[in-house]
């Protein structure tokens, strides 16, 4: 088997990957028909209302951060997860009920999106680090990176799916076909060989909580960094159902096909961004600068874009770009962290990555209503070259990064690239 599939050799890594990517498509189409539920039939394509959706629907796991990532670390997570993939489907099958009885409004919409976030607080840290029992440390980064390809794959299959099924049958079905997708991961779940987990010592009660995680994080300037360009990069750049649908709807004039094809674009570079990560033994920092640099250039150029086309195939690029960087900080954080502190380092991570959309998608839907999605864009271009500036103070203050002309041409060299 090929080094970019290593992972899939071990039956419960197999059994688990296939199950979540059958649910992770049934998300993807459901995020899809509530953005445009919300963009085109709850309201007259009023971009600030998808932002408080997304605000709704991934707050919760900054609020929630002190239990979640307590949870991940003291609770069994295989069944910590039967119980929230559980949950998961019976939210999508009420928002489907209510949408298909022609009952959904604005605000219904607004209270599905913050249980289900508040349900994914718990849900995601368990999912993340529990990849680690499934693989071993030793095929860590490698199943990091194929969850992210599996993920995007999705991305890739779900929204141009949701986007025939919104003009056939409407989006409440999509939903109702979300809340069965989620009988393949519970499946999997329970068809584990529970023996051969790769189980680390869970931390006593003391220990697991959340002020000693964030001690932990402040000590290590590495980890810093990582979560202050998390940030930057997912508070004003990850916008994407903002971006895509006010791009697709304002300016270039075109229905729920093209919105879901535009979609399908941006995962079809972010699959290929995990499979090129999957084929990499460990992770490293200036990878995250490379990707935060190489995503704000492809969302500057998209900004200028007179056509769908093209605006397309930059979303690709930006695809590439964007997976690189998130799989490359799951992937550093959890291997240099302590696997007794492993819930709550990433459930950290996570909320930065997701709590940080409250503040950006409102004030992205704003920029995109009052100025135009291109400003909007422009916006998430700029964030990409802050988290890039940061990356790069990292690497000169600790890892003593120097840059020199030789024959005409910039070189760069790290001097201590242990630190």
């Amino acid at each position: 088997m090929s080094s970019t599939f290593r992972s899939l050799k071990g039956y419960n890594y197999r059994i688990f990957a296939g199950g979540a990517l059958v649910s992770n498509i049934g998300t993807w189409m459901q995020r899809t028909a509530q953005d445009w539920l919300v963009l085109t039939q709850l309201t007259h394509r009023n971009a600030t209302a998808v932002g408080i959706v997304m605000a709704l629907q991934f707050g919760p796991t900054l609020l929630l951060l002190p239990f979640s990532g307590f949870a991940a670390d003291r609770f069994d997570r295989r069944k910590l997860l039967l119980v929230t993939q559980g949950a998961l489907a019976l939210l999508a099958l009420g928002l489907g009920l209510l949408t298909v009885t022609g009952q959904v409004q604005l605000w219904s919409v607004y209270v599905f999106a913050f249980l289900l976030g508040c349900v994914t607080a718990f849900d995601a840290p368990a999912r993340q680090t529990f990849v680690a029992e499934l693989v071993g440390d030793e095929e860590l980064s490698n199943a990091v990176a194929l969850n992210s390809a599996s993920f995007n794959g999705a991305r890739m299959i779900g929204p141009a799916v949701a986007g025939v099924l919104i003009a056939v049958i409407d989006c409440g079905w999509v939903f109702l076909i979300n809340a069965a997708t989620f009988a393949a991961v519970i499946g999997s779940l329970l068809m584990l060989r529970v023996h051969e987990l790769h189980r680390h010592e869970r931390s006593s009660k003391a220990r697991a909580s959340f002020a000693e995680g964030l001690r932990y994080v402040w000590k290590r300037p590495d980890l810093v960094t990582a979560l202050i360009m998390m940030f930057l990069f997912s508070t004003f750049g990850l916008n994407f159902p903002i971006f895509i649908s006010t791009m697709s709807v304002t300016v270039f004039h075109a229905g729920s096909s093209q919105y879901g094809l535009l979609s399908s674009l941006l995962a079809c570079g972010s699959v290929t961004g995990a499979l090129l990560a999957a084929k990499r033994a460990t992770p490293h920092i200036s990878l995250l600068l490379s990707g935060a640099a190489l995503f704000g250039l492809g969302l500057l150029v998209a900004a200028l874009m007179p056509n769908a086309w093209g605006f397309g195939l930059l979303l690709i690029g930006i695809g590439i770009a964007a997976q690189t960087f998130n799989t490359t900080a799951n992937a550093l954080v959890q291997l240099t962290t302590e696997p007794a502190m492993r819930g709550r380092v990433i459930a950290i991570l996570l909320a930065i990555a997701f709590g940080g959309t409250p503040v950006g998608a409102p004030i992205i839907g704003w920029v995109a209503d009052t100025f135009g999605p291109r400003w909007a864009l422009a916006i998430g271009a700029l964030a990409g070259f802050t988290a890039a500036g940061v990356g790069v103070r990292y690497l000169v203050k600790y890892r003593d990064l120097r840059m020199r002309v030789v024959n005409r041409r910039l070189k760069f060299s790290i001097d201590n690239p242990d630190a």
